[in-house]
């Protein structure tokens, strides 16, 4: 597994919101994160089609949905106070906490 170039933003379980692409605009809670790859899936957005094939015995064969991965340059954060995706930067709190703060209102993101 290769790693990450430079510091990821964005957790597991957060909700962001895809702001380019054909789910444009559209939101989700974030299920797997891939820093090596700088991508990430989102709870049903980027659906995709796999065609399996049975083994006769246990596994089923069909076509199955599941997430697709979406670089995470084109997702944002969602404020919950702004209600939509927001640029987010790190800061360090007194306590020494580095916590995650939206750019223009400031207000903190992380559950502190």
């Amino acid at each position: 597994m290769k790693e990450a170039p430079y510091k990821l933003r964005l957790k597991k379980e957060d909700i962001v919101q895809v702001i380019a692409g054909k789910e444009k605009g559209k939101k989700g809670k974030i299920l797997a994160i891939f820093p090596g790859e700088l991508r990430v899936t989102i709870e049903k957005l980027n659906m995709v089609k796999r065609h399996t094939k049975g083994d006769g015995k246990t596994r089923q064969s069909g076509i199955f949905e599941k997430e697709g991965k979406i670089h995470i340059s084109n997702v944002l954060l969602v404020s919950d106070k702004v209600g939509k995706g927001v640029r987010t930067k790190m800061k360090k709190l007194e306590d020494g906490k580095r916590v995650r703060v939206c750019v223009k209102t400031g207000d903190v993101l992380d559950k502190v």
